[in-house]
Formats: structure tokens, sequence, C-alpha cells
């Protein structure tokens, strides 16, 4: 499709919210990569560390994909199923060991990445399936 074309409602929403996770991802990742995790064994700060660069190169992958939202097909699909296991992952630890303190703010995480997920793959199908 030529570039001239302004993109479609749908497409605009798809690169809206894979702008939103490439913005949080690449924050957080940094952060963590930086910070690591505090107060824990050598194993864990090392497993953390990986994990948010894992998280950051997440993030660039999101954006380019909302840059180049009109040429994304499948692409769109895998990350909002991996936004979703990454928000399901919250889940699982909190029905574990329970929210961290401060509660909010661990609500305030997940439930994007609980939602977004279907936001993203909904917009991104009827963008790709009209008609």
């Amino acid at each position: 499709m030529p570039v001239d074309v302004p993109l479609t409602s749908s497409q605009l929403v798809v690169r809206a919210c894979l702008c939103l996770v490439a913005a949080i991802a690449m924050f957080g990742g940094t952060v963590q990569l930086i910070l690591g995790q505090p107060d824990t064994s050598p194993r864990l700060d090392n497993v953390h560390r990986f994990m948010a660069g894992v998280y950051l190169s997440t993030g660039f992958i999101c954006l380019w994909a909302g840059i180049t939202v009109r040429e994304q097909g499948f692409l769109v699909y895998l990350l909002a199923l991996a936004i979703l296991l990454a928000g399901l992952g919250r889940v699982l630890s909190i029905a574990m060991v329970g929210l961290p303190e401060p509660k909010a703010v661990w609500i305030g995480y997940m439930t994007p990445e609980l939602v977004l997920p279907f936001v993203i793959a909904g917009a991104h199908y009827l963008g790709t399936h009209k008609g």
C-alpha cells in the first residue's frame, strides 16, 4: 500500500497500542537491566537481567512493528500473544506467591498486559480482513 494513503482507524489503534507497549518495554527493560534484582542470589540477578534484555528487545520489535504497521501480518498476533503471556505470568505469580506491594502498582502493570493483546489482535484482524 502506498505510504501517502492514510492509515485506517484499525491500523492507527494497532500502531498506538504497539508504540505504548514499546515505550513501556523499552523503559522497563532499561531500568531492570541497570537495577538488576537487588537483595537476591547471583543466579536470580543473572536471570532477571537476561529477561530484562528480552523485555527491552521486545520493545524495539513492537516499535518497529508499530511504525511499519501497514506491512505487518502475523507478527502483530505474535506480539499480542507475547504481551498476553507476560500478563498471564503475573497472574500465575500472584496466585502462587501473592500480590507485591504496592498492590495498585502491580495491578496497574498487569491490566494492560491482559487487555491490550485483545485490542491489538482485534484491531489488526479488522484492519486486514475488510469486507
